[in-house]
């Protein structure tokens, strides 16, 4: 389903250290960005009813149902780099999507895309 990098892995581990045991990296898609879709990501110990949970490399990730529909076969990555490092989302199931690489369209998401900041 969603598939994690050994860099992006590395990356979610040091920040879970701190954290406890149940926290697990949650992934998700939310209406809105430039192209219709928005990716996130945040740390949370609380799975929902719904969820996935995927263990991978060492690390936890919780994925809601309707976001697991946008990120099937979606594979984060992650990049040190001075200028536009970061986590990365290549989403096979984008047809278009910002350059900014936090927002993307499905096909049928142009509804709800905002204007860039």
């Amino acid at each position: 389903m969603l598939t994690v990098t050994p860099a992006a892995a590395a990356q979610v581990r040091k920040l879970l250290e701190k954290e406890t045991p149940s926290t697990a990296l949650r992934v998700f898609v939310s209406p809105g960005g430039c192209s219709g879709m928005q990716y996130g990501m945040t740390l949370d110990d609380q799975e929902q009813e719904g969820d996935q949970l995927i263990e991978t490399d060492g690390v936890r990730l919780v994925v809601d149902e309707m976001s697991a529909m946008y990120l099937a076969g979606a594979e984060i990555d992650y990049t040190n780099a001075l200028m536009g490092g970061g986590f990365s989302i290549q989403n096979p199931n984008a047809v278009r999507s910002c350059a900014c690489g936090h927002s993307f369209d499905s096909g049928q998401d142009a509804s709800t895309a905002r204007a860039c900041h």
